[in-house]
């Protein structure tokens, strides 16, 4: 099946080897906290802010031993060049609030990250679930106090951050994003915002190696009990990324249902150096459901592949699901963004952008309907084997289920 499939690819200029090759070495970021539902391991509880988890599915990880065992068995499942994405609420034995965390409080990420061989760790300070998220708001709090301990607890990510970078010998993205907005018609929208501009100012003050840590700030349009504004926009980030020289990250669900992350990729790329991604999947709202081999996220990664820019953007996974076994969700989600890379690579993009320069929209029209149904699938279950993975991941997990989940 796959040397027919080479032969079917090679017919319209595309190297299948070329495009394993390069897949292999493709990183993605794979979040942490679809495994136990976001609660963290400081105590937060539930998650709140304007997101929320649904479904109680037997086995979540209550505790660090428990979640790791479950990244690592999930991670053992999936293909390809990994990394872990933490968020701060994960710290291991902290006993101090989240304004006062130490890189200590996350050796046993780095230990294990080393151990399961890793390419590198990204962080999220962790800004909702928590008793300081005051009338909704963090960075843009009215209320000095509020407003300074997540200033704090940003400037501590950075830091922790940087000793991520050092230890994993691989650059660290810390994403910046908060629940800040009000649920009605708000009587001031610029105020808000510029706390929030003096709350950035005050954390990027922070010295750090911009070698080692990309700052990146994250946009929505808006959450569960703040469906009326939201502090940080999309025009607001873009516009202090820009000014600050920092990263801006696109979350595909973080937008209106008719605008597309895809559009938007190229868009940064005529400017930033950098492009950061979180990767989920919006039923209606931003509903972080899990990734799937969809439309939208073929066309992310034909905007990533096609622009050469596979080391300029920085690919990160963010769904939680709880209705479904948790290790399925987070293995579909990544092949699924595996599956989106492998499809992109396997195009001539070269001849379609060609034709677009030659106004030859018909015949481009054609070509890219005859992409659709080339071979795909025996050059995706080469990728596997060559992976030593099979394409069957649910049996083993439907064990490990058996084994250890339902035990909990």
């Amino acid at each position: 099946m796959y040397d027919y499939a080479k032969k079917a690819y090679a017919e319209y200029g595309v190297d299948t080897e070329v495009a394993l090759a390069k897949l292999k070495d493709i990183p993605v970021s794979i979040h942490c906290w679809q495994g136990d539902d976001v609660i963290g391991l400081d105590g937060g509880g539930a998650a709140s802010g304007g997101i929320q988890t649904t479904g109680n599915y037997p086995g979540r990880a209550r505790n660090f031993d428990e979640l790791k065992a479950d990244i690592k068995k999930a991670f053992s499942l999936m293909p390809g060049t990994k990394r872990l994405n933490l968020h701060a609420s994960y710290a291991v034995g902290a006993t101090v609030d989240r304004d006062k965390y130490e890189p200590k409080h996350f050796k046993a990420w780095v230990d294990f990250a080393k151990e399961t061989g890793l390419q590198g760790i990204d962080f999220n300070p962790t800004m909702f679930s928590h008793d300081k998220v005051k009338d909704g708001l963090t960075l843009s709090s009215p209320d000095e106090n509020i407003r300074k301990f997540w200033v704090n607890h940003c400037k501590a990510c950075l830091k922790i951050a940087e000793y991520f970078a050092t230890e994993m010998n691989s650059q660290c993205l810390v994403n910046i994003w908060i629940p800040d907005g009000f649920k009605d018609v708000p009587a001031d929208r610029l105020t808000p915002r510029l706390r929030l501009k003096k709350s950035l100012d005050e954390i990027l003050s922070v010295k750090y190696d911009k070698k080692k840590v990309i700052v990146a700030v994250e946009s929505k349009v808006f959450g569960i009990g703040v469906e009326s504004y939201t502090v940080g926009s999309n025009e607001f980030y873009q516009n202090y990324a820009a000014k600050n020289d920092i990263c801006c990250l696109l979350d595909n669900g973080h937008y209106h249902p008719l605008e597309y992350v895809s559009d938007k990729i190229p868009a940064l790329l005529a400017f930033y150096d950098k492009v950061a991604l979180h990767v989920t999947r919006g039923v209606r709202w931003d509903s972080d459901h899990v990734v799937l081999f969809e439309d939208e996220l073929k066309e992310i990664a034909k905007e990533i592949v096609r622009n050469d820019a596979t080391e300029k953007v920085m690919i990160g996974l963010d769904y939680f699901d709880a209705s479904i076994n948790r290790l399925s969700a987070w293995v579909t989600g990544q092949r699924a963004m595996q599956k989106a890379l492998l499809y992109a690579l396997l195009c001539n993009h070269g001849e379609l952008k060609e034709l677009q320069d030659k106004s030859d929209f018909t015949t481009l029209m054609v070509k890219q309907e005859e992409y659709k149904t080339l071979p795909f699938g025996a050059v995706w279950k080469e990728y596997l084997k060559r992976e030593n993975l099979s394409e069957d991941y649910l049996t083993e997990i439907r064990e490990y289920e058996k084994e250890v989940l339902k035990v909990r």
